[in-house]
């Protein structure tokens, strides 16, 4: 019995603009983290419009410098519909690195490791097939935004 292979289909660019990291504090496990996100765009053939304000990355950065990443937010498709993500994922990265760049520093992504798992929901049926398929992402993190590649996994 073959079992199909993977593979990747590229489906959008994500950019989620962000706010001020409000830092909760030292909890067990890291430091408590709330990143607002206030807007952003996607661009895909497939799928594409605007990040709603509203949502956030409860993230969790650990006594390593690894960051835990949780994110929930809105997007509004260019026609209409309306569709929830929500990431989870891992970066880290070498502790100079890492340094530069919760400094605000530009930092060449290919530096540190930055993927998500990307869940999609909508109940608008034009829309229904993301809905039905895993996405996986290679982020990368600049002073106000994460910027993402979205692939569907095939």
């Amino acid at each position: 019995m073959d079992i199909p292979e993977l593979g990747l289909d590229r489906l959008a660019r994500v950019s989620v603009e962000l706010d001020e990291i409000l830092t909760v504090g030292p909890i067990h496990g890291g430091v408590r983290r709330v990143v607002p996100i206030t807007g952003g765009r996607i661009d895909g053939d497939r799928l594409s419009g605007e990040i709603l304000s509203g949502g956030a990355d409860w993230q969790l950065v650990h006594d390593d410098g690894s960051t835990t990443i949780d994110t929930r937010y809105t997007a509004r498709t260019h026609d209409g519909a309306l569709v929830y993500l929500a990431t989870s994922g891992v970066r880290h990265g070498p502790e100079d690195v890492l340094r530069r760049l919760f400094g605000g520093e530009p930092v060449d992504p290919r530096e540190y490791y930055f993927r998500i798992g990307v869940r999609l929901e909508t109940g608008d049926e034009r829309y229904s097939w993301l809905n039905r398929t895993v996405f996986v992402a290679s982020a990368a993190r600049f002073a106000d935004a994460v910027v993402y590649d979205l692939y569907a996994l095939r």
